[in-house]
């Protein structure tokens, strides 16, 4: 029973002393509610803002991932170019083979393969129909002629602007290889840190105080946010990221202002 359009329409009536309004029921998924909230909006009220429409593309992204660009700048006011470079930003340009277009439609994300496809089907019979290799490809009947055409003209069927997206794994992979190092000695850290923290949890001088067992609630909380760092990290929506990024930042700059007001006796005898 939330509100996904018209809170400010339902705000009038309250004023009026209206007690009962007409309304439209959405029976789906909270991402789907989204889905439809930016939707509605873009096209009536107040405008949404760029970056109001890129954030709400970039969850829709995390949300859809299948959906095509197309299909998501259609519902949030954007160009399919932008939506794309809001796919790549998050990091989720080519993880699915195919994507739904807006007509409902599945086509295959990276259109290599599927060209190469057509063109041996076209050596293999020269009087296939375009429809028919659109069918079989998932290609559009543009891209099957396009294809025909170039290979009818003695070229790729691949144009070579398509040529360099055949391997966009390895920049990835090196940007993962590049961390690893980091996440082995982390895990070394953390477990370092865990037995410290349940050694502090026993001390009856910490338990005693209301401030002992608030400092003991904080430490625990963040043993358990160390302990399932990447899990967080994945969960993260795009559009959050900059704004958790920021907060967890300062958070690590305050607790090292308080690890420095410690006194140095103190930090000695839990040694």
């Amino acid at each position: 029973m939330r509100v996904i359009d018209g809170m400010h329409r339902l705000r009038a009536a309250v004023l009026r002393g209206r007690t009962d309004v007409c309304v439209r029921f959405f029976d789906g998924t909270e991402a789907d509610a989204f889905v439809l909230s930016v939707q509605l909006n873009v096209r009536h009220g107040l405008p949404l803002t760029l970056d109001e429409r890129k954030a709400a593309a970039g969850r829709i992204i995390g949300s859809h991932p299948h959906w095509s660009d197309r299909a998501i700048a259609e519902r949030t006011g954007l160009s399919a170019k932008t939506v794309g470079k809001v796919r790549r930003q998050a990091g989720q340009a080519s993880h699915l083979p195919s994507r739904l277009g807006r007509d409902g439609r599945s086509r295959p994300v990276s259109s290599i393969d599927a060209r190469r496809s057509a063109a041996a089907m076209l050596a293999a019979d020269s009087e296939i129909s375009l429809r028919e290799l659109s069918r079989k490809t998932g290609l559009s009947v543009g891209t099957v002629r396009d294809v025909r055409d170039r290979v009818g003209r003695g070229q790729d069927p691949v144009p070579e602007r398509l040529r360099g997206e055949e391997d966009p794994a390895p920049p990835a992979r090196r940007r993962a290889e590049a961390h690893q190092p980091s996440h082995d000695v982390s895990a070394a850290a953390v477990a370092e840190t865990s037995l410290l923290i349940r050694k502090l949890t026993r001390d009856p001088s910490l338990r005693a105080t209301e401030t002992g067992r608030l400092l003991l609630r904080m430490l625990l909380t963040t043993e358990v946010a160390a302990a399932h760092r990447a899990q967080i990290a994945e969960a993260v929506p795009t559009h959050c990221a900059p704004l958790i990024r920021a907060a967890l930042l300062r958070f690590c700059e305050d607790l090292k202002g308080l690890a420095h007001m410690m006194p140095p006796q103190r930090e000695q005898s839990l040694r």
